[in-house]
């Protein structure tokens, strides 16, 4: 009958290589693994990306 539609969302997960924290975000083009994106929010220490993966939902 009807099938359900699949989305997939993309997600970028920043590591600060001083303190630890992590932040999830939306990917935008240009996120390479392991790559540095900005300094951390809660330190001065530099992010770097860890992980780079994908959620799918079913509308």
């Amino acid at each position: 009958m009807f099938s359900k539609k699949k989305i997939t969302l993309e997600y970028t997960v920043e590591k600060c290589s001083k303190c630890g924290m992590q932040r999830k975000r939306k990917f935008s083009q240009g996120d390479v693994l392991f790559a540095e994106c900005s300094k951390c929010d809660s330190c001065d220490g530099m992010s770097f990306i860890e992980k780079v993966f994908g959620e799918t939902l079913e509308q």
